[in-house]
């Protein structure tokens, strides 16, 4: 039984001051060989308007993780507009952005990989959430392993000091709307690290949270990236059979 061994992380925010050494702490088992994809899942950066150097800061150890054969893909999250910023700068043939709702189709290790996603959309997601996710086409595409990538707020997702918790809303996708046959969901947006699961969940969705505070609401929270391992050939598209969450600060610190 083939395991796919994956690196997730999200909302990093480049660009803020004391970002950028937590995200390449977060790369670092990619570096040693110990995970077969790396998938961030948004908000690379802290806006959609930053300096040419930030964006090469950012891709340049992704385009590294990369050439050792281990291939990247990202999703454009909110804060970069749906889109990263001087693509040139990121183009990699082994570095896939979500441009547009797709699926990326990858060989890893002798395990075909189906990676179906789209950017941040901003516009009534959870009526629009079956439309974008049929023109991924993700039913078309055969494979042993699927996995749902997006930068959005789920239904369940709990966020604050408080535990805010999103329920129905325009901006929220409703659990219901997410079909099985993923593997997983990996998703940005929520900064808190979370596993959402449960009987109105098909597929499970993860949250790594941000690698560092943005606000000071977020002051309880730990911080960090999660690893999992995903088992081709049991079920249709795979299922996790662990992960692991990596803390690169703790809580009660700004």
């Amino acid at each position: 039984m083939a395991v796919l061994r994956i690196l997730l992380l999200a909302d990093t925010h480049l660009g803020m001051p004391g970002h950028f050494p937590p995200y390449e702490r977060a790369l670092e088992p990619a570096f040693r060989g110990e995970v077969d994809l790396v998938v961030h899942g948004g908000d690379v950066f802290f806006r959609s308007q930053v300096k040419p150097g930030v964006v090469l800061d950012a891709f340049t150890p992704l385009k590294r993780i990369a050439d050792s054969g281990v291939p990247v893909v990202v999703v454009p999250g909110n804060h970069e507009r749906s889109a990263i910023p001087y693509p040139l700068l990121a183009a990699h043939p082994s570095v896939h952005i979500f441009d547009r709702p797709r699926t990326f189709m990858l060989n890893v290790k002798g395990v075909t990989v189906a990676i179906s996603g789209f950017p941040n959309d901003r516009d009534h997601i959870a009526e629009r959430f079956p439309l974008l996710l049929d023109r991924t086409e993700w039913r078309s595409a055969s494979a042993d392993v699927r996995l749902l990538c997006a930068h959005q707020t789920v239904e369940g997702a709990s966020v604050g000091p408080v535990g805010y918790t999103f329920r129905s809303a325009p901006d929220v996708i409703p659990s219901r709307a997410i079909p099985g046959g993923f593997a997983a969901f990996l998703s940005g947006h929520i900064h808190r690290h979370q596993v959402l699961s449960g009987r109105s969940l098909a597929t499970p969705v993860i949250y790594p949270g941000s690698t560092e505070r943005t606000s000071s609401a977020e002051r309880f929270e730990t911080k960090g990236y999660v690893t999992m391992g995903i088992s081709a050939g049991e079920t249709p598209g795979g299922r996790i059979c662990g992960w692991t969450f990596h803390p690169l600060s703790d809580g009660l610190r700004l």
